[in-house]
């Protein structure tokens, strides 16, 4: 018997696209941030270089401060967009002793999918759902109570080891970058809250970036370091704080079109590896429809980020986002996968 083929070369076009987007916005992020921040680092780097003897080429200099501001970047998003998501519906991560049977799933289905154990999450609400979120080796699996109560035991199978693709597949890590940047445009998210340590009031850290701007200006200035104008500065620090929110959103808008394609596709491709997985297309399509009976729900105000994450599109009890497929679709290519399936295990 032939095998399936599980690999989705679109799905992976799709996740090369949405990446090199991400990576363009931060890159320009970055950059800002390097000119907001030049006053100190024009001083500090002169006076590196007389101490070590030697005069980097300023493309050099440059590139010592962008790698390793755009890869903490990168670090940052991944790890703030999960724990709001987390935060947005209310889950909590479990450990065995809350749920043996969950706990025990994941990690068995993990090791037949052959990716790291992911943590455990699970969201108080008869608003049945499901996502993944995070990297490969950090992934976070989130389930509702009402899911885990409205599934048999070979729908739930299928469910997560839906939600394990993801994970493999590494659209879980593309998304949840993809997520971060349109969600500060809609103001759901903050920039200063994702560089703020939990417990520090947002206002706290802006006066303290004015501080460090300010700061590194007059520094600048009364040394005479090369771009240590205050006036310059100053007008490039009121610019951003005043016109950053509408360029942004400017600059996210290729991501939020890639970012959109790409859940709708990437849900196809995990409805498909997540049923081959269990051996069983007609659980998973039997979850699907037993999930959607849900429908639409009141909105009330939950983050469209998470509903983009989510396994059905009305997420955790907010308003249904455009981004999936219909269900409708998704039950008919399970079916016909299921066909397949089972025509080939009599071969």
């Amino acid at each position: 018997m032939d095998a399936l083929p599980t690999r989705d070369t679109s799905l992976t076009r799709r996740m090369v696209a949405t990446l090199a987007a991400v990576l363009v916005v931060d890159t320009l992020a970055v950059a800002v941030l390097a000119l907001l921040v030049r006053p100190w680092l024009a001083p500090l780097g002169g006076m590196l270089g007389d101490a070590l003897g030697v005069s980097a080429p300023p493309a050099v200099a440059w590139l010592a401060f962008g790698l390793p501001a755009l890869a903490a970047f990168l670090w940052v998003q991944l790890r703030y967009t999960r724990r709001e998501t987390l935060d947005a519906v209310d889950a909590e991560v479990v450990g065995p002793r809350e749920h043996p049977d969950l706990h025990a799933r994941i990690t068995r289905l993990a090791a037949q999918a052959d990716v790291a154990v992911p943590a455990v999450a699970v969201a108080e609400t008869e608003m049945a759902n499901s996502f993944a979120v995070g990297g490969t080796r950090d992934a976070t699996v989130v389930v509702s109570t009402g899911l885990l109560e409205r599934l048999d035991d070979a729908q739930l199978d299928a469910v997560l080891a839906h939600e394990l693709a993801h994970v493999k597949n590494r659209d879980a890590t593309v998304m949840t970058l993809a997520t971060f940047l349109p969600a500060v445009a809609r103001g759901e998210y903050s920039l200063l809250d994702a560089v703020t340590p939990r417990g520090v009031p947002t206002s706290v850290s802006f006066l303290a970036i004015v501080a460090v701007l300010g700061g590194g200006a007059l520094a600048a200035a009364a040394t005479g370091a090369p771009g240590g104008s205050l006036a310059g500065a100053v007008v490039l620090t009121l610019f951003v704080v005043l016109f950053g929110g509408v360029l942004l959103g400017l600059a996210a808008a290729p991501v939020v079109y890639l970012g959109e394609r790409l859940a709708h596709d990437r849900e196809f491709a995990a409805d498909r590896a997540g049923a081959l997985a269990v051996g069983s297309p007609a659980a998973l399509a039997g979850a699907l429809r037993a999930l959607d009976t849900d429908g639409e729900p009141a909105a009330d105000a939950r983050s469209l980020a998470v509903s983009g994450l989510c396994l059905l599109p009305h997420g955790f009890g907010g308003a249904a986002t455009a981004t999936h497929p219909s269900t409708a679709d998704r039950i008919e290519r399970l079916k016909l996968l299921n066909t397949d399936f089972e025509g080939r295990q009599r071969e």
